[in-house]
């Protein structure tokens, strides 16, 4: 059955060499974090780990925004947590097109290989888009630099683009649910909170699980 369907391919860089420096418990103690991680941010976001592949794993979602959210978050939230004496980062490629659905999981396709390669290509700590899918950047993700790739097995260099979060050099505010640092120009919803202050959501996902937080009872603190 042929589908489109929007990947991301997402590695741990430099987790050879962590293993060969820390030995082989550091390095399941920081995978175990790192799926810990993806996993909150992924069901949140409602974006389907399709399988882990090793130290990486392939992301699959119907729909692009939400996928995009994901890679942006994961990629703010391991730099920020990240200290200078660490030598990990992630990469990450991601692409949208037509694929053949084989089996009920698994995906083959042109763009699904793209999407690999991207990752591959990827600095430490870059994230790399096709451009079939910049046009459903959020309204805080912003496209820093754009690059002409040989992609190993594809005749035609292929554009990709680099995507992260904008420097935040302006007074900003946090998602109240995941954290990420947001203005009234980049937030994509926001709400009132019980003192009729303005709180700004980055998607509506977070603005839904804000909104069916349990509410505090008189006399609580």
């Amino acid at each position: 059955m042929r589908v489109h369907r929007n990947f991301s391919f997402v590695d741990i860089s430099g987790f050879t060499a962590l293993t060969e420096l820390e030995g082989d418990e550091e390095a399941v103690e920081v995978l175990t974090a790192f799926r810990a991680l993806l996993r909150e941010i992924c069901s949140r976001r409602g974006v389907r780990i399709a399988k882990w592949l090793g130290d990486g794993v392939m992301l699959v979602c119907v729909e692009t925004s939400p996928l995009l959210a994901t890679i942006l978050e994961l990629h703010y939230v391991v730099r920020t947590v990240s200290s200078p004496a660490q030598t990990i980062s992630i990469r990450s490629g991601t692409t949208s097109g037509d694929v053949i659905l084989m089996e009920g999981d698994d995906y083959i396709g042109h763009c699904v290989n793209v999407a690999a390669r991207l990752c591959d290509l990827a600095a430490g700590g870059e994230a790399l888009a096709s451009p079939s899918v910049i046009g459903d950047l959020p309204r805080w993700g912003t496209v820093t630099a754009h690059r002409d790739l040989e992609l190993r097995g594809v005749e035609q260099p292929v554009i990709a683009s680099s995507i992260g979060m904008p420097s935040q050099e302006v007074p900003h505010s946090l998602d109240p649910i995941c954290g990420l640092p947001l203005t009234e120009a980049t937030a994509e919803n926001i709400a009132d909170d019980a003192r009729g202050f303005p709180v700004f959501f980055c998607s509506s996902e977070c603005l839904d699980t804000w909104q069916r937080r349990p509410k505090r009872t008189r006399g609580e603190r």
